[in-house]
């Protein structure tokens, strides 16, 4: 009998296929998300994996037996599904599972308008009524099935994205993308066809679930070694590496060294603010102190949030922001319903580097005074009790619990947070230089590991 508990995250549904997650518990899925959702259709889509046709099919048998109508997108990107869910004002799920191995597939849910749903907006709601199916509660069928069409939404999402930047502004550029077999390698090319003046070369674009060349998890620096290799060897002005279902894009300059989150951010943040003056900007809190002072400097207000889409996106819709960054390559803009998008951070980055006049290298080093350790992953039998020794370590520091244990103890600080699936410790550290910052996670981890 499947246990939704074991599959059911924070912010989506992952398992290993079939031994966790098969076609019933899809079947299972989407007669709950029918009934949770509340509307007469919505839309589906599914990455490249092999367990994908099968899922989505008896995901729509879920769906229609509840007498609900089905768009079926077929192969999507995530943005592109979170655009056709705020363009056509729908539900909306992808069956992806990110940036994890072959072996696993899940499940991403939005409302309407794009709107998040995460363990606490709905996805427990889904899971127990899931559960109940999954147990032999079946609800009856609706008296009308509902119907299921197939529709193509990319040519009209390649337009939504173009409307971000001044495409006439754009000038001669070489760019190459590392997609890792994932749905970049379909909605990039697309993009890239509609600008003439940009010279692409794509990376394993084969969309292939299988991924043969490496994982498609670009947060991982193992994973970008080939891309940053091809950009110095092939000249180019610009580095592009995509996860699986290419929702974040980190990005890597012409002499191969990455960007981090942090520095995308606020670049990001530097464009959003130039055509939407005095804005709020929100920035997870494991994003660099740059960060918030970017912002402040150039006229934004900053606000600090916990890590995760579904709390980012719910804290835009409060506070009216313009734009979210997150350190794990997320970027949610306000006129893309609030969703983040790969894509879209691709090339207004592309814009504001054509707009620099010069090369990345040299337009990333106002973003990154600090030095940042990255994040640490250790194992602990008790979190919670950790936490606690760690705090109680730093009483002079300014604490909070936002999201986990923040220190700040002014030139560094650090946060400490437990992982929602396993029991670790995960510490991000910042300093002003690197021997502050080897100095003060060595004295860290020897409190954790205590």
């Amino acid at each position: 009998m499947a246990d939704l508990s074991r599959i059911v995250k924070a912010y989506d549904v992952r398992g290993v296929v079939p031994d966790e997650f098969g076609a019933p518990t899809a079947r299972a899925l989407g007669s709950a998300f029918a009934r949770f959702a509340g509307a007469d259709t919505v839309v589906v889509g599914r990455d490249m994996r092999p367990s994908g046709p099968a899922f989505v099919d008896a995901f729509s048998d879920g769906v229609q037996d509840a007498g609900v109508n089905v768009i079926d997108l077929g192969l999507v990107s995530t943005d592109l599904l979170y655009f056709a869910s705020g363009s056509l004002d729908l539900p909306g799920a992808v069956f992806t599972a990110s940036h994890n191995p072959a072996q696993y597939n899940g499940v991403k849910f939005c409302r309407s308008g794009a709107r998040p749903v995460g363990i606490d907006s709905g996805l427990a709601e889904i899971r127990d009524v899931a559960q109940t199916i999954l147990d032999g509660d079946v609800p009856a069928p609706a008296e009308v099935r509902g119907n299921r069409e197939s529709r193509d939404m990319l040519d009209a999402f390649i337009d939504h994205v173009l409307s971000f930047v001044d495409v006439s502004a754009l000038k001669p550029m070489r760019v190459v993308a590392d997609t890792a077999n994932g749905m970049g390698g379909l909605v990039v090319p697309a993009l890239f066809d509609r600008l003439p003046m940009i010279e692409l070369e794509v990376m394993y674009g084969e969309l292939d679930g299988t991924f043969p060349n490496h994982p498609a998890d670009p947060l991982q620096p193992a994973n970008q070694r080939d891309l940053r290799a091809r950009v110095v060897a092939g000249g180019f002005d610009i580095g592009l590496a995509f996860d699986g279902d290419a929702d974040r894009v980190f990005i890597v300059d012409e002499t191969g060294a990455g960007l981090s989150g942090s520095v995308t951010t606020a670049i990001l943040a530097v464009a959003m603010l130039r055509d939407n003056p005095g804005s709020t900007i929100l920035h997870n809190l494991i994003c660099s102190k740059a960060v918030p002072e970017t912002i402040s400097a150039h006229g934004g207000n900053p606000i600090r949030t916990r890590v995760g889409h579904s709390f980012i996106k719910t804290e835009m819709a409060e506070t009216n922001a313009v734009f979210g960054g997150e350190h794990s390559a997320h970027y949610y803009f306000a006129d893309n319903f609030r969703a983040d998008s790969g894509l879209i951070a691709s090339l207004v980055m592309i814009s504001e580097l054509a707009r620099s006049g010069s090369t990345l290298s040299k337009m990333r080093i106002p973003f990154e005074p600090y030095v940042a350790s990255g994040e640490i992953n250790t194992t602990v039998d008790d979190p919670t009790a950790v936490i606690d020794r760690v705090r109680e370590s730093y009483r002079s520091a300014v604490v909070d619990e936002l999201d986990g244990l923040t220190v700040d103890a002014g030139d560094w600080w650090f946060n400490l947070r437990p992982s929602n699936t396993e029991p670790l410790l995960r510490l991000n550290l910042e300093a002003q230089d690197s021997a502050s910052c080897d100095e003060h996670v060595a004295k860290v981890l020897s409190i954790i590991t205590a």
